[in-house]
């Protein structure tokens, strides 16, 4: 008897969809979109390793199939996983297996069940190698080096059994108050447009239909507009409009989409009204029918549950999110009863044949039919760690100096005292989403500096205060270190740490209240009012900086805090985000001048809360700012100094004007390009990142903002070079999402601007004609610009 059609590999992948598709039972098809289950819950640790649970075995026989298993391989205080009863490197791909073979060899048509796994910033399992936060990897401005090591996370996941990564990617930090700030690339749409692209490729490969053994499939996070919640609140309402949702969180969506995104995660927030997951105009009008999104749409956890409250039960409640165009649950008491939908008629089973079909698809894409389990392969772990590394280097990123403290490779022989809350902790600078890590994996701060010190220079320690209150006990012993040091190292911050006793909403998110002992001050369900440091590290740095010594602040963070005027309390101020397990060699390299500091902050620093929102590319209303402080930030989106100095020269553009026919076509050739000269006029060299911003002065049809990232490049010179840095000036460089409600180069005049920072450029003037004497709205329509 010959093999049915689905099960020949040499047919597109449409055609062994339509035929499993017609050979299913109903019961089979909800089987299929549904991932109710945590997949810590299908284990259990025994003496001779580890067997499958009953309770697993009942969900797959319940739809006769599973459609996803979410978390197989999760381990972290919300699952309560610890190293002793969680799945280590070594037991990985043996346990997906036996999770594999039970689906495949108990089920009427042997469909492979798709293994879901967390990997924000690295694979979120025992022995997943760590990498720094999104916030720390947009803070290197370096795409290329986040694509290798997304590529080698990749193979580690699927070297263990996985094969879909949940990947944050595009939620934007409009509010630092929120406090998912860590999961973001920054807050410009460019920029994470640009990290969502190099992800995807990283993760998994060429594009095309097929994702190779050693890639994995991404799906990515969260669609859509979850960064502009209210208040930073988290997965609260949204008041954005159209334009404000196609011109800053939809661009990195979309780029990820163009790249070949295998799947989006809709978000918990709601956008005009209507909750992400059952929003059939973001889902469906946007997603599919604008975009042509062919993969799959992912609930977040629960979120389905939530509709109940619109829908009025939970067999309406997953018939509403199916028919918007979710195509799989997530934990979620909904989906699994989408057959009685289809019976009641709430849904076509059309509806669920679609969202059917995009699952099975991806198991087809991923080879799981031909190949379902694991295969052998064993990735080297260390260029992973070195990858993380060099990342965790290259995101430190020096915010103020007097020119003359740092690199401490001039400190005399003597004392460096290394002081906070943040200076002797691993799990403060390694984030949210992280497994327990093995003793030994990494080092902080003050393990970095004793490293890097010279054998003459002493290396003292204090932690001076707590992560949060305001108990000030430790300042004396603080004070008395630095007063007796050649330097004082302050490390500050926050923490994203969970612990044992935290506690946990249904999904996961923390639960952190006013008085609650867990020092935890950032990470998902961690939102904050205030950005300040908190009362003890405020008091601390009050205390060290008067000593007259000076004073080096280093803040290990997950969300820029509101910083005061340091000038005079400190002799440099530095931002390590979190950047991983080996954050603290990369900072004692970076702080001993072993690197040099290249990072560019992707968000506004803010002086205050009260000021927000101070994001660089609002519009462009002329406020003056208030009266009691200024509306500017502290420090401005793509700010970053150098142990060096660079000058750059004017702008010189190749036209000075030309008709909005030009930037038509395919976009092949860039009609017009901005040359800039930039040199490196200090003692040291400089790995500068050359910024182009685009500012609108005159015509189009829509408000214009302040300026906007269009383009950045970084270019390496050693003392005394110099080098021409040509940008394209394209479509996408000068588009704007218009009134008519599509991307456009629309007649007017533009400011094209390069510099090193967002407020430090220097500008061309350059004129977009019409093609013919028109309206305003003459214009050539085009993609949006974070898609290339």
């Amino acid at each position: 008897m010959s093999e049915p059609l689905f099960r020949d590999p040499g047919m597109p992948v449409a055609d062994r969809v339509r035929d499993l598709l017609s050979r299913m039972t109903l019961t089979e098809k909800v089987g299929q979109v549904n991932q109710r289950m945590y997949g810590w819950d299908a284990y259990e640790r025994t003496a001779s390793g580890h067997r499958l649970t009953d309770a697993f075995r009942a969900e797959v026989a319940a739809g006769d199939g599973m459609g996803a298993l979410y978390g197989l391989q999760r381990a972290d205080p919300w699952s309560g996983v610890t190293a002793e009863t969680g799945i280590g490197a070594a037991d990985g791909a043996r346990v997906a297996d036996a999770v594999q073979r039970h689906v495949v060899g108990s089920t009427r048509l042997g469909i492979p069940v798709l293994l879901v796994e967390e990997m924000p910033h690295g694979l979120q399992a025992l022995d997943g190698t760590l990498l720094p936060v999104n916030l720390a990897v947009g803070a290197t401005w370096d795409p290329e080096l986040y694509e290798e090591a997304a590529r080698l996370a990749a193979a580690q996941l699927r070297a263990r059994g996985g094969h879909v990564a949940l990947v944050s990617a595009l939620d934007l930090v409009r509010d630092p108050r929120w406090g998912r700030a860590e999961e973001c690339f920054g807050e410009d749409p460019y920029l994470a447009a640009r990290f969502t692209e190099a992800l995807v490729r990283g993760v998994q490969g060429p594009a095309g239909e097929a994702i190779g053994p050693d890639r994995a499939a991404v799906v990515l996070k969260h669609f859509a507009g979850q960064g502009a919640t209210v208040g930073g609140r988290n997965s609260a309402a949204t008041e954005l409009g159209l334009r404000e949702l196609h011109e800053i969180h939809l661009v990195a969506a979309r780029a990820g989409v163009r790249a070949g995104a295998a799947g989006l995660m809709a978000a918990y927030n709601e956008f005009d009204g209507v909750p992400c997951a059952a929003n059939p105009r973001l889902l469906t009008g946007i997603l599919r029918e604008r975009w042509g999104f062919e993969g799959l749409v992912m609930a977040d956890g629960l979120a389905v549950d939530r509709l109940v409250r619109l829908a009025g039960d939970p067999v309406a409640a997953g018939a509403m999110a199916l028919r918007a165009g979710t195509d799989l649950s997530l934990w979620d008491d909904c989906y699994p009863r989408l057959g009685e939908a289809v019976r009641r008629g709430l849904v076509e089973e059309a509806a669920l044949d679609r969202a059917v079909g995009r699952v099975l698809a991806l198991k087809f894409r991923l080879g799981l039919f031909e190949r379902p389990y694991t295969v052998e392969q064993v990735p080297d772990p260390g260029g992973l760690e070195r990858l993380s590394e060099r990342m965790a280097r290259e995101c430190v990123t020096l915010l103020a100096h007097d020119g003359v403290t740092l690199p401490l490779a001039g400190l005399p022989s003597g004392t460096l005292a290394v002081i906070g809350p943040n200076a002797d902790s691993v799990p403060q600078q390694i984030g949210d989403y992280t497994a327990p890590q093995r003793p030994g994996t990494g080092g902080g701060v003050l393990a970095g500096l004793r490293a890097a010190a010279p054998e003459s220079t002493e290396v003292t320690y204090a932690r001076g205060c707590g992560l949060v209150g305001g108990d000030l006990s430790g300042l004396p012993e603080a004070v008395a270190l630095a007063a007796g040091a050649d330097v004082a190292v302050l490390v500050l911050g926050g923490s994203s740490a969970r612990e044992r006793d935290t506690r946990f909403d249904a999904n996961g998110a923390a639960v952190v209240l006013a008085g609650n002992p867990v020092e935890m001050t950032c990470g998902e369900g961690v939102d904050l009012a205030e950005l300040g440091l908190p009362e003890g590290q405020s008091a601390l740095l009050d205390a060290v900086s008067a000593t007259g010594t000076p004073v080096v602040v280093v803040l290990v963070q997950g969300r820029p805090h509101a910083l005061p005027d340091l000038t005079g309390k400190a002799a440099a101020v530095l931002s390590a985000w979190y950047p991983g397990p080996w954050g603290g060699r990369a900072v004692a390299d970076v702080l001993f001048g072993e690197a040099e500091p290249q990072g560019r902050l992707p968000v506004s620093v803010p002086r205050s809360a009260a000021q927000l929102p101070v994001f660089y590319n609002g519009k462009d209303h002329g406020y003056r700012g208030y009266v009691d402080q200024p509306a500017t930030a502290r420090h401005p989106f793509g700010h970053g100094l150098s142990y060096t100095t660079v000058e750059y020269g004017e702008p010189r553009l190749s036209l000075a004007a030309t008709g909005a026919d030009a930037f038509a076509g395919d976009g092949s050739r860039a009609p017009v390009s901005c040359e800039v000269r930039v040199s490196n006029t200090g003692a040291r060299p400089v790995r500068e990142t050359v910024q182009l911003y685009v500012r609108r002065v005159r015509g189009c049809t829509t408000w214009p903002r302040t300026r906007e990232l269009r383009g950045f490049v970084q270019v390496e010179l050693a003392p005394g070079e110099s080098t021409e840095v040509t940008f394209p000036v394209e479509a996408g460089t000068l588009a704007s999402f218009t009134y008519a409600g599509e991307w456009a180069v629309e007649p007017g005049e533009f400011a094209i601007g390069t510099g090193p920072s967002s407020h430090r450029t220097r500008e061309a003037r350059f004129t977009v004609t019409a093609t013919r004497p028109c309206p305003r709205h003459e214009a050539a329509a085009v993609t949006s610009p974070g898609s290339r």
